[in-house]
């Protein structure tokens, strides 16, 4: 058998290269990524509204503006980069890997850079300073993840193997969290207040490991499938375009990722408030974090054989349900402690994991149905379009979260918050959550139409268009 071996399908050529064969390596190698991807992601989206307030003593509003115009920003150069990366042709190392290592320096540098505060300037410059370096982050974040997240399509062809990256994808980004969120406050708050010297080595520490994970990527990932580069990209793009508005479940997955990124952005930026003046113990931040991880773990090994018997579609509506009415019940319970409250919020916690470990197959599934639709296996540019969703999700949550703490009272420069204040901030945390959750529930029970019978026939229906030959 020659080094390369070519496979022909009905709409074009695929070439697998012949290399060692999948395994725990590359699994590991795509653990990395995400975990290096969110070291960042984690820090920036749980903690960098509560430094812009507290320590540039930057308005909350403001703060909104700036998630606004950056996300939405995000989400264009996410479909940008997509549409370039497979336009690329692939090196020695493969298509997407290279662009994974040459530009996590620049994105980590960026993401050090956000929580430089130089003493004695004004408070215009200290604007200046968070739109500029936030919006570079977000380009570079761009750059490194979209490449990333295309990845899983060429380290292998085979569902199954995909499953597996998807899982360890989701275990990647729960270690990067139970980091951040169990280390990061006793890292970055002195005495229950953000410091800014604190802010800036964690950042470093933060970077340092980053650039680990990414290395780390590089390395024990291997790229397999090599697509041929369209000639006729204009078409391809109409092409892809009119399959993409045809295409109901990537149309619903997209609205269910989108105000789920939304909520799990608000909670973690509307928590640090929770706590630190809710209930006066932003210590307690490290411990729910910690919960949050470990019920997802705890999800992990029940959500394969719930899969396996009832579908991506129905094990994710189910656990939608269960968050939605654990957090509406939390609204009705103002008088908890912090421990009571992270006990219970454990719960829906249990309940939304499944949703963050099905997605990425929910992803393969939505681009299996672009396949079908257009005959073009385009996974850079059908996940840039998932990711342009989330980045929108990301931008209305931040720009909901900056106006939300604002309208309710919040004042960085009292000592204490008015009771108006506080419970404001209890609702942005329990109620708009349960109401979300709900909505995700719907959209993945009544729209979304790939259930397990109809995912099986989809992938046979594929199989037979394909009609691979050796």
């Amino acid at each position: 058998m020659s080094q390369l071996e070519r496979l022909e399908s009905v709409e074009e050529a695929v070439v697998y290269v012949k290399v060692r064969k999948f395994g725990i390596r590359d699994k590991l190698g795509y653990l990395f990524g995400d975990f290096g991807n969110d070291f960042f992601f984690i820090l920036v989206s749980s903690f960098l509204m509560v430094y812009y307030t507290d320590i540039f003593h930057i308005s909350a509003a403001a703060v909104g503006i700036l998630f606004l115009i950056a996300r939405l920003w995000d989400a264009v150069a996410d479909v940008t980069w997509g549409r370039f990366i497979d336009t690329r042709k692939p090196g020695k190392h493969g298509k997407f890997k290279p662009w994974i290592f040459r530009m996590s320096f620049p994105l980590v540098l960026s993401g050090i850079l956000m929580f430089v505060k130089i003493p004695g300037m004004s408070d215009g410059f200290y604007m200046a300073w968070a739109f500029v370096t936030y919006i570079v982050w977000g380009t570079l974040y761009s750059t490194v993840n979209i490449p990333y997240g295309s990845m899983a399509s060429v380290i292998t062809s085979d569902p199954v193997e995909r499953t597996s990256l998807s899982t360890f994808r989701t275990m990647g980004a729960m270690l990067a969290s139970l980091i951040i969120n169990v280390v990061g406050p006793l890292i970055l708050f002195v005495d229950n207040k953000a410091d800014p010297n604190r802010f800036l080595v964690g950042a470093i520490i933060f970077g340092l490991l980053s650039i680990s994970c990414y290395i780390a990527c590089y390395k024990l990932s291997t790229e397999r499938i090599i697509a041929p580069i369209n000639e006729n990209q204009k078409s391809s793009l109409k092409k892809s375009v009119k399959g993409i508005v045809k295409n109901k479940p990537l149309l619903s997955i997209l609205a269910a990722s989108l105000i789920f990124m939304m909520c799990t952005m608000l909670i973690g930026a509307i928590n640090v408030y929770l706590f630190k003046d809710y209930f006066s113990n932003a210590s307690a931040l490290s411990l729910i974090g910690l919960v949050q991880t470990a019920a997802v773990f705890v999800a992990m090994p029940i959500a394969k054989p719930c899969v396996a018997k009832f579908g991506k579609k129905e094990t994710a509506s189910i656990g939608m349900l269960l968050a939605g009415g654990v957090y509406g019940l939390l609204y009705f319970m103002p008088n908890l402690s912090a421990i009571q409250f992270i006990i219970i919020s454990a719960i829906g916690m249990f309940g939304f994991g499944f949703f963050n470990i099905v997605v990425w197959a929910f992803v393969t599934d939505v681009i299996d149905y672009h396949e079908y639709l257009t005959g073009l296996r385009e996974d850079g540019t059908v996940y840039s379009i998932y990711s342009f969703a989330r980045k929108v999700g990301q931008a209305i949550a931040g720009g909901i979260g900056g106006f939300a703490i604002a309208m309710v009272g919040y004042d960085a420069t009292r000592e204490a918050q008015t009771q108006q204040a506080l419970d404001g901030i209890h609702a942005l945390a329990t109620l708009v959550p349960a109401v979300i959750y709900i909505v995700v529930f719907l959209i993945l029970a009544f729209l979304y139409p790939l259930n397990k019978k109809r995912t099986i026939q989809l992938a046979e229906d594929l199989a037979e268009r394909r009609n691979i030959k050796d």
